[in-house]
């Protein structure tokens, strides 16, 4: 087929879906397909191809940092410009398949989904509604609660001028808090506040950038993530921390975390993770033509807790999505084959 990979885009995620979107390319071209690599942000907008089987793909490193705001909004102008009209539209119109690698902010809230949706395109992924009740954490925890995935207490708000809300000092008065942006991924701009006097520095960063907070009681126990594919979970992955929380620069720069895949737990414990994991994915919308992944932390007593449920999780060479692919027997191609068969077309 003639596939379009759509990746880097105008989040704070966009050095990871520029690795992931070159990871993609690579496998889709050892599958047989011929791909064009496109930036819908980036000036100009096609990074490679058309690529046919046999051609380099230039590797992808992910930074210690993620995009600056400023940088941020420019690239979302010209997100919208490329998606709206023009060459890029074109371009996307010819091909067989669109295969999503964005990661965050439009890429997977749902805007990019609907706008395909309207066109007609066919994508890989879940759709517009699925990326929307997973975007918003605090609305996704509520959902999942309703559906019996345990879930733990939380708190969000919008920084202003007003003081924390007194439900969030209480949290951080009871014990250490994690406090993160209520919409993102890759563990972008997530704090661990053991004191109330950290939070003026947090709320400060989210009042400048306009971003909607959620806090949540610091959970001690072992972390957790089970990937979904189409209706299949795959092997649990624990996360092994040397820090508090399994912030942006650990999740990303190779050897600052382990991943153990098969997780070393109790096979009661890993079939409950994925039970619950493929109860979150339908209680959020996602189908049989989707995949997911899913995210625990578990409390003092052992019992996991959700976190959230990624949309569009990454697809790097160091992604959790893939290493547990690799823990089911599949290589980093059959993971890509199987998203491109589940895609309707």
């Amino acid at each position: 087929m003639r596939v379009v990979v759509l990746c880097g885009g105008e989040s704070a995620e966009r050095d990871v879906s520029l690795a992931s979107g070159r990871s993609v390319t690579r496998a889709l071209l050892d599958l047989g397909h011929e791909v064009t690599l496109v930036d819908p942000a980036a000036a100009p907008p096609v990074l490679a191809g058309p690529l046919h089987p046999g051609d380099v793909v230039d590797e992808s490193t992910v930074g210690k940092e993620p995009p600056s705001l400023a940088e941020v909004r420019q690239l979302r102008r010209r997100m919208h410009a490329a998606l709206t009209g023009g060459p890029v539209l074109d371009l996307l119109r010819d091909a067989d398949l669109l295969f999503l690698a964005l990661h965050g902010g439009w890429g997977e809230d749902g805007h990019v989904q609907a706008l395909l949706e309207m066109a007609g395109l066919p994508f890989t992924g879940a759709d517009s509604a699925a990326c929307a009740a997973a975007w918003h954490k605090g609305r996704a925890q509520a959902a999942m609660g309703a559906a019996g995935v345990p879930v733990i207490e939380r708190v969000v708000w919008r920084p202003g001028a007003a003081e924390v809300p007194p439900d969030v000092r209480r949290l951080v008065a009871d014990g250490p808090v994690v406090v993160k942006p209520v919409v993102g991924g890759s563990s972008v701009s997530v704090h661990h506040v053991t004191a109330p006097s950290q939070l003026a520095e947090v709320t400060a960063e989210a009042r400048a950038g306009g971003v909607e907070l959620m806090a949540e009681p610091f959970l001690p126990g072992r972390e957790f993530t089970v990937g979904v594919v189409g209706g299949r979970a795959l092997p649990v992955v624990e996360i092994e921390l040397t820090t508090a929380v399994f912030d942006y620069a650990a999740k990303y720069q190779p050897g600052a975390v382990s991943e153990v895949c098969p997780a070393r737990a109790p096979a009661e414990l890993t079939a409950r993770l994925q039970e619950l994991a493929l109860r979150a994915h339908r209680a959020l919308g996602f189908g049989e033509d989707a995949h997911s992944r899913t995210d625990f932390r578990c409390a003092a007593d052992g019992e996991p807790m959700c976190i959230e449920v990624n949309a569009l999780p990454g697809l790097t060479a160091t992604s959790l999505l893939p290493r547990a692919a690799a823990g089911a027997g599949w290589t980093y191609p059959d993971l890509i084959r199987r998203i491109v068969d589940l895609a309707p077309r």
